[in-house]
């Protein structure tokens, strides 16, 4: 009796807040998947693995992918990579975003910021390869440096994040979803993106959990590995937890798919 009032409890409870799941939802831990990795960290007292929901991004460097393994070996969502600049998509998008939506895994896209084109030229390019998919997670923005660009040009901060504002506002208009921002440390930091209080974030963190490294940032989504095992993949893929239990993950989609 006691372990059936634990699990119903830990179906209830939900804060997405960033915080690792309370006691009550670790009560579901023997559902997590375990992915492996080609290059495992020793994790502190904060783990990936003490979260339910697990997923990846993926964009043409993961091959062919079967999606219906991937789901089976516990993979819960895919955002996939479509476009970079304003005339770049990636080979794979329509390959992965029909695979993922026939293997009934949720699915949304996400576009490669260049500096060197405008945020609206940009949102133009994704919105003309991404299908507007009222069952689609959504759409998100990826900002971080590419030192490897062909743009060398570095705006300001306040340039960014203005532009940033531009795409964000293009995206919820066109696909009536508030996109996601997804960001790295450095990014993270140099462009005081902390200060945009609207923004939901998923945050990069490969050896430590993001409360250490993004002090006091909200979140839903965690990349914790770029170097996963994922059934379905036969190279390294980025892996993600959501910041909530099962329950909280149904609302979530919910939410933003109807």
């Amino acid at each position: 009796m006691r372990k059936f009032i634990i699990i119903t409890l830990a179906l209830i409870v939900s804060a997405c807040t960033g915080s690792p799941p309370t006691v009550l939802d670790v009560s579901l831990a023997v559902t997590n998947p375990q992915f492996g990795d080609h290059d495992p960290v020793q994790w502190d007292s904060y783990r990936p693995h003490q979260y339910p929901v697990h997923g990846i991004d993926v964009s043409k460097w993961q091959g062919d992918i079967d999606w219906r393994t991937a789901k089976r070996g516990g993979v819960a969502f895919a955002f996939i990579k479509a476009t970079e600049g304003g005339d770049h998509l990636d080979r794979n998008f329509r390959q992965y975003w029909d695979g993922a939506g026939r293997a009934g895994v949720p699915r949304g896209a996400y576009h490669f910021y260049y500096f060197c084109r405008t945020a609206a030229e940009q949102a133009r390019w994704f919105i003309r390869n991404v299908p507007k998919d009222p069952k689609a997670l959504p759409p998100v923005l990826d900002m971080e440096w590419n030192h490897g660009s062909s743009c060398k040009y570095k705006p300001s901060a306040a340039k960014i994040r203005a532009e940033m504002r531009t795409y964000l506002r293009i995206m919820r208009t066109h696909y009536g979803k508030k996109p996601l921002v997804y960001t790295t440390v450095d990014f993270y930091k140099d462009n005081n993106l902390g200060s945009m209080r609207d923004v939901e974030f998923w945050l990069r963190s490969v050896a430590a959990h993001p409360k250490d490294v993004y002090p006091g940032q909200r979140w839903s989504f965690w990349q914790y590995t770029g170097t996963g095992k994922i059934p379905g993949i036969k190279g390294e893929t980025d892996i993600n937890v959501f910041a909530g239990n099962p329950a909280k993950w149904r609302k979530w989609v919910e939410a933003r798919t109807n």
